[in-house]
């Protein structure tokens, strides 16, 4: 996902993108219009947060995928004139103000609460000489796996080089202006203690939390009482000073010249405080997006202090990355669970996407995700076999290994082996572990009533009825019409070729429940011409014995 220099800006792209509804365009716009009528800096700047308080989550990779998005969009619009960077920027010098649930031997981190994340022990172990180095790895670790092209900032480091200096003494002259802004957004008692300025101390390391005696704008110093009562003056260079979060926003985009940020809704009340302390300190706030927030199985935000929700190597171990991207594209200004059931749905939509992508016209084919998560070259790819029925397969036939998958996938289509279809294999691989992992400990057969025997016994005859090669069709149709025969399945809401009523869902749920030990599936027709005619009769013939709910 590295912006490519090498896409064709042909007229019918520049058009199509020029009137382009989908997100990322729409966003990029807000960029170009914001230098219409004067020209644009020598390099256009986008940026990410990251607070390393905690191991990098989905979330984290989200808002990279979806910033480099958006870039790509603004270097088509600007046909590629115009020299931009993502700049990945680390608070690793925001204190640790609580310990993650999720790190071992907690206890040991105790002693270090309120220090900087780049002092604190590292607690995994490793070459990282703190727990900010450690999660700053992780975090390049995977962008760089994706091979986003960003620049990595560490704000221990920028504050420490001076890189900052110049707008903290700006910050320290507009202190009065800033105060002004952020008392009205505090309670009583937390305005009375309220620092923009943040010193570390020097006797004991931590981040501290305190009013401030005086503050000498001539001078850029500070002058605060330490931990143990002793009056101390720093200066707001150099690191031996940070700033509260709120401020450190408008600070950072005023020294560094943000164009552009996206950040979670739970920031979005805060925008405006972020936009006035750009603007004082002399700066111009980005334009922003804001998108929901990603919530584990019980609706609660991920966290990554908590570990909740899925982690980014969770999900690359039971799906393709193409399948994380598409799932960061979709709906960002909507609320979506993030856990392991989401997995098959996105595997499969990004397949079916870039199915679709060669017979789209340009303007479809800039709505198309893929386009925006190849950078305009979507690869093509022949995926003869669904996740979903790669999944069911594995259910099915208990596979344990690929070789027995590509026994039922071959005769299904043959000519497709492992070597003519890598993706396919790379799949199989896939659905065998999220088989075993997540599916087979939640497997639950039951067994028929007698309705439900005399529909499978049917069932299993019309099956028997067709040629051995039928396919997914006939198979379907077969199904349906040994439904309609039979009262509990009929759906009187729908209309069947023949006039009569239509089949009811119960049907192919019950196929799966009895058949399979889940609740859902692909589309029967589909299952069993991949599966076999003769092995689908064989399920149904052990259901019918007993075997699979014994």
């Amino acid at each position: 996902m590295a912006i490519s220099n090498s896409i064709d800006l042909n007229p019918e792209l520049l058009a199509a993108a020029a009137e382009s509804k989908a997100w990322p365009f729409e966003e990029a716009k807000k960029i170009v219009e914001r230098y219409k009528g004067r020209d644009f800096p020598e390099t256009v700047l986008f940026e990410t947060g990251y607070g390393p308080s905690g191991l990098p989550h989905i979330g984290t990779f989200g808002e990279v995928a979806r910033t480099t998005m958006v870039r790509h969009a603004f270097h088509v619009l600007t046909k590629g004139e115009v020299k931009t960077k993502l700049l990945c920027f680390s608070d690793d010098m925001d204190g640790m103000r609580k310990i993650p649930e999720n790190v071992p031997d907690r206890a040991a981190l105790e002693p270090y609460l309120q220090m900087p994340l780049t002092v604190v022990p590292n607690p995994f172990g490793g070459d990282y000489e703190s727990f900010g180095h450690h999660n700053n790895a992780m975090l390049r670790r995977f962008l760089d796996t994706f091979g986003f092209d960003y620049e990595f900032a560490s704000a221990t480091d920028y504050y420490k080089s001076g890189r900052f200096d110049e707008v903290l003494l700006r910050a320290a002259e507009k202190y009065d202006a800033i105060m002004k802004v952020m008392l009205p957004t505090l309670g009583e008692e937390r305005q009375a203690t309220y620092s923009p300025f943040l010193p570390i101390s020097p006797k004991s390391g931590r981040v501290l939390y305190v009013p401030m005696k005086h503050v000498d704008a001539k001078a850029g110093t500070i002058t605060f009482n330490d931990e143990d009562g002793t009056e101390t003056t720093l200066p707001v260079t150099g690191g031996a000073v940070k700033m509260q979060w709120k401020p450190d926003f408008g600070m950072r985009w005023a020294a560094l010249g943000v164009d552009f940020e996206m950040f979670g809704k739970d920031h979005q009340t805060n925008a405006a405080v972020y936009d006035k302390i750009c603007n004082i300190l002399g700066g111009r706030a980005p334009e922003h997006f804001v998108y929901e927030l990603f919530l584990d199985e019980n609706g609660q935000k991920i966290s990554k202090s908590k570990g909740n929700g899925l982690t980014i190597d969770e999900w690359l171990t039971f799906a393709p990355t193409e399948s994380l991207g598409l799932y960061m594209y979709q709906r960002p200004r909507q609320a979506k669970k993030l856990y392991f059931d989401v997995i098959p749905k996105a595997v499969d939509e990004y397949y079916s996407f870039l199915s679709a992508y060669p017979r789209q016209d340009w303007k479809e084919k800039l709505g198309n995700p893929v386009w925006h998560m190849h950078d305009g070259h979507p690869p093509a790819i022949d995926l003869p076999v669904s996740f979903a029925l790669l999944l069911n397969l594995v259910s099915a036939s208990n596979a344990q290994n690929k070789d027995v998958l590509w026994g039922f996938i071959s005769r299904h289509a043959p000519g497709v082996t492992p070597a003519s279809h890598p993706e396919l294999d790379k799949l199989t691989g896939y659905a065998i572990r999220y088989f075993d992992d997540f599916v087979k400990p939640t497997k639950v057969y039951r067994a028929p009533d007698d309705v439900e025997r005399e529909a499978l016994a049917k069932l299993s005859e019309a099956l028997a009825a067709l040629p051995a090669d039928a396919n997914g069709e006939a198979i379907q149709n077969s199904a349906l019409n040994v439904a309609r025969k039979i009262e509990r399945y009929q759906d009187h809401n729908k209309q069947s070729p023949e006039g009569g009523p239509g089949v009811s869902v119960a049907f192919f749920q019950m196929i799966y429940q009895v058949l399979i030990g889940q609740e859902r599936g692909p589309r029967f027709g589909s299952f069993a011409e991949l599966y076999g005619i003769a092995e689908t009769r064989a399920l149904i013939a052990q259901a019918l014995e007993g075997k699979l709910a014994a």
